[in-house]
């Protein structure tokens, strides 16, 4: 009888916790899904909301304690208006990732082609001493940053990377911001790094990229227009004058993802359902 409690005790401590770590993931996503984004301020609005009712409770102020309650009461609303952007962007995050963990062909085969159109971009820009600044967002948000863009919306390709940087044109002065694979902004503005570890000879641009890097997880391609050299910065690490192989190397171990070579047999059922129901 002991054995059988000590049992229940057991599992169903292993059951607690399981879910507290399971809500302090879902709590981890929800930050890194606002950080960089003008939602974290008003995270912070909330959380400013959330300790005045407390502190009302507490020093029994019974008025202040119902405004906040009736605020509250309707913030839910509220807040799926208010990050109506953030919580489209996980679903699509939610709706991209493989069950089962591993990426499937078609994922590995996109990643690859985008490499290599970001390759075929480089290549042509630095052999021509065409400055580019090109920022890919990774797991935190640049929303603030791709506001101050023109938006452009559209598939990545070498041509079209080039032709955004061809001189005395009017997009080329500013970044292009790469999100979920497709160009959303050109012209956009990153801010500066005041480090003193960049080399006096870099120029805007690095400081740029470099400013990006402090600040969020993006991974930034630059392109030198004095030297052709080029440059990639991510969390505050920037590698200078990188080589072909060298870049291409960092790029596929950062975008590529890893694939156990075999397809999992639900994808290719699915892959057709989606193409079904698109026809639909």
């Amino acid at each position: 009888m002991l054995q059988d409690w000590a049992h229940l005790l057991t599992l169903q401590n292993l059951m607690n916790l399981l879910d507290i770590l399971i809500v302090w993931y879902i709590i981890y996503r929800l930050i890194m899904l606002v950080r960089g984004t003008k939602a974290v301020q008003l995270v912070k609005g909330i959380g400013i909301i959330i300790v005045i009712r407390l502190a009302s409770g507490y020093l029994q102020l019974h008025t202040l304690a119902y405004l906040v309650d009736q605020i509250l009461a309707w913030s839910v609303i509220g807040v799926i208006v208010i990050f109506q952007p953030e919580i489209r962007r996980g679903l699509e995050q939610l709706g991209r990732a493989p069950i089962f963990g591993g990426a499937s062909f078609s994922e590995k085969e996109q990643s690859e082609q985008f490499v290599e159109q970001l390759d075929k971009s480089i290549q042509y820009m630095s052999k021509r001493r065409i400055g580019a600044l090109i920022s890919i967002q990774q797991k935190t948000g640049l929303e603030d940053y791709i506001e101050t863009g023109i938006t452009i919306d559209a598939e990545t390709t070498g041509e079209l990377l080039i032709n955004i940087f061809i001189p005395n044109t009017p997009l080329h002065d500013g970044a292009v911001i790469i999100r979920d694979g497709r160009i959303a902004v050109a012209a956009a503005y990153l801010p500066l790094s005041d480090s003193n570890m960049i080399p006096k000879n870099l120029g805007t641009r690095h400081r740029a990229a470099v400013g990006i890097s402090e600040v969020t997880d993006a991974i930034t391609i630059v392109v030198s227009e004095e030297t052709g050299g080029v440059t990639i910065t991510k969390n505050s690490q920037f590698m200078v004058d990188l080589s072909r192989e060298d870049y291409l190397k960092y790029l596929r171990a950062q975008l590529v993802p890893a694939a156990d070579g075999k397809e999992p047999w639900y994808r290719s059922f699915l892959d057709r359902l989606w193409k079904w129901g698109s026809k639909q």
